[in-house]
């Protein structure tokens, strides 16, 4: 019997997320946990499920802020190391006056992109409903190999897996080497979701439906598209919905999708759903709570301290 809902794989590390202006005229950053893999797991242990993290930060002031974090959170930080040898990497973002962000990362190398396949906790993957994975952790090896390892664990342990490619192109030496790269998980996916920014790029369609559908077609049960102010729309084989999103306050934009998809993951894993039997009312109920989730985090800056509890959510939705 398995007893963890999600693991999580991937980077964790810091987001400096630009928080005004010194009277001296300097620009001041705000420390938050960061990561996307590190948000989807805290998202799922806010709303009451178990999760696990596994991956790599540096041994140093800031990795030990993560791993404090983490089990602060309640998620399983057995499969998390923290590397003597390189140090954790840096997200620098500034925010715009529409809650909009552009990133700049320390990361030549980051800790995060130094796990080695032979490093992993088996166990922990092994343990997972569902093996949840983004596409930093392909940029650079050892990372990439690890990644790919750990989905087969996972696939071989009958986890669902689960990816959330998350387009940086700074972080890539060419659009196309991060076009061939994060497509390159589609055919393990089970549950996967995108952008409306990333649809091209993974699917060669812009048009969101066009995107979902093609997903389907490449073998994923469930897919969704997050749609920003608009919401979000998912589909599975048997046909495809869309919910408006839920107007909210924006602080910062930071973390939203990855409330939104630990929001998803959570009701999969708690209502043990099969991705490939799920009607329209039902996908319809998973998109309307994963939007309630991101349209509370963005009201608050950071992604880790901004995501909501089960009961937040459920308020909110309720008001």
């Amino acid at each position: 019997m398995k007893q963890t809902d999600v693991t999580a794989f991937g980077e964790i590390l810091i987001d400096f997320t630009h928080s005004g202006t010194a009277d001296n005229g300097a620009v001041l950053f705000a420390r938050h946990p960061g990561g996307a893999p590190g948000n989807v797991a805290v998202q799922v242990a806010r709303l009451g499920g178990t999760a696990a993290f596994l991956g790599k930060a540096g041994n140093d002031m800031h990795g030990q802020f993560l791993a404090e974090t983490l089990k602060a959170e309640g998620v399983g930080t057995e499969g998390l190391l923290l590397d003597d040898r390189h140090f954790t990497t840096l997200a620098f973002v500034s925010v715009d006056e529409t809650g909009e962000r552009t990133f700049s990362f320390a990361r030549k190398p980051g800790a995060d992109t130094q796990i080695s396949a032979d490093e992993l906790n088996r166990a922990q993957i092994r343990d997972a409903k569902i093996f949840h994975a983004g596409s930093l952790s392909l940029t650079h090896e050892p990372a990439r190999s690890a990644t790919l390892e750990a989905i087969r664990e996972a696939k071989a342990a009958r986890a669902l897996i689960s990816y959330d490619p998350n387009y940086r192109a700074s972080l890539w030496n060419s659009r196309q080497e991060a076009m061939e790269a994060m497509r390159s998980l589609v055919p393990f996916a089970d549950l996967m979701k995108i952008s409306d920014e990333e649809t091209e790029l993974l699917t060669g369609k812009a048009d969101p439906e066009e995107a979902l559908q093609a997903l389907l077609d490449a073998g994923v049960k469930f897919a969704a598209v997050t749609l920003g102010a608009d919401g979000a729309m998912a589909g599975t084989s048997r046909g495809i919905v869309k919910v408006p999103g839920i107007p909210s306050q924006i602080a910062d934009t930071n973390g939203a999708g990855d409330s939104f998809w630990g929001a998803i993951l959570w009701q999969f894993a708690s209502r043990d759903l099969d991705p490939g039997r799920l009607e329209a009312e039902t996908l319809t109920e998973l998109l309307r709570f994963a939007n309630a989730a991101a349209a509370l985090t963005v009201r608050r800056p950071g992604a880790i301290p901004a995501m909501p509890d089960r009961e937040a959510v459920e308020t909110f939705l309720a008001a």
